[in-house]
């Protein structure tokens, strides 16, 4: 099986091929050149991953979305599910689901190495309607990232996002000490 260049660079960010990276990547490749998109170097697009598995690597690497830029948002609802929009575009937003039966089951006596063999090369040649529903979705579009001042938390003394301080009994605390969290003695 050939690997091309940009799924290469994916599975040496990841550290593996599984197919859970070959559903991130599919997903995240198919919506980007549908959209017309290449991997965003700022905030201009945003995706929304409904999981935590591989293919959030794929999807990461390949649409230059992140958690420290703010433009890869996490839902945790454990499906295959990629939102991939454009600021400037938000009203054609795609919605990038894998299909109940993308990935077939195991066949009778099928060694576990060979049916990732085959579920991969299934995910990696098939049409990409045969693996996924792309859809135009309505979409949200999140804020753009702040940044704001730190300041310390009245009990673990840790810099804290000033929005995400909690004031109990006048005294503003990060959100773990604000649920009892005790800091290791320093």
């Amino acid at each position: 099986m050939e690997i091309p260049d940009d799924l290469q660079k994916a599975i040496d960010f990841h550290g593996h091929l599984c197919p859970g990276l070959a559903i991130g990547y599919r997903a995240a490749r198919g919506a980007m050149q549908r959209l017309g998109l290449k991997r965003a170097y700022d905030e201009e697009l945003v995706c929304v991953v409904e999981n935590k598995s591989c293919s959030v690597d794929a999807v990461q690497y390949l649409s230059g979305c992140t958690f420290g830029k703010g433009n890869l948002i996490f839902q945790d609802y454990g499906k295959q599910v990629f939102t991939f929009a454009l600021r400037r575009r938000p009203e054609s937003a795609l919605r990038v689901s894998l299909k109940a039966g993308a990935i077939d089951a195991p066949h009778d006596g099928e060694h576990p190495a060979e049916r990732r063999q085959r579920v991969l090369e299934t995910l990696l040649s098939s049409a990409l309607e045969e693996l996924f529903y792309i859809e135009e979705v309505d979409f949200e579009m999140p804020e753009e990232a702040q940044i704001e001042p730190s300041i310390p938390c009245k009990n673990c003394g840790e810099p804290t996002m000033q929005s995400r301080l909690v004031s109990r009994e006048g005294c503003l605390l990060c959100i773990p000490c604000s649920h009892g969290w005790q800091p290791p003695s320093r």
